[in-house]
């Protein structure tokens, strides 16, 4: 059984009208009305979330950031440790190996053109293979 509907007197500026008009149709409204009430109904939702972010409590937005700064400060922790173990792996290959600076570049290049062929999902195995095929 349908609600019963009140009637009232709406001022709205032509182009306002004209829009009601070119969507209610699109958004598989039967009537114009429809359209307007879901409208105001999406509004007031609108509205309501942005209040609710306004007077979330400072203490549950304190805890986030503290969640955030703790998280970002660990991968900053691991990105170091990591950076440094990929400088010692560098140099004792480096000390180890006869590479000239062109066949450096070159190796650059194609590992670079690899990393974004593979979105970054270069796997150890993968590359073996590839420089087993390559000979």
């Amino acid at each position: 059984m349908p609600r019963e509907k009140v009637k009232f007197a709406m001022r709205i500026r032509p182009e306002t009208q004209e829009l009601v008009r070119q969507w209610y149709r699109q958004d598989n409204c039967r009537s114009q009305n429809e359209f307007i009430e879901k409208a105001v109904h999406f509004y007031a939702e609108h509205l309501a979330a942005q209040s609710s972010t306004r007077f979330m409590p400072s203490a549950l937005v304190d805890a986030l950031s503290a969640a955030v700064q703790c998280s970002e400060n660990r991968i900053a922790r691991l990105l170091f440790k990591l950076t440094v173990e990929i400088s010692m792996m560098m140099h004792v290959l480096a000390a180890g190996l006869e590479i000239d600076t062109s066949q450096l570049d070159d190796l650059r290049w194609r590992c670079v053109q690899e990393v974004k062929k593979t979105n970054g999902s270069v796997t150890f195995k993968d590359t073996l293979t590839k420089n087993q095929g390559e000979e």
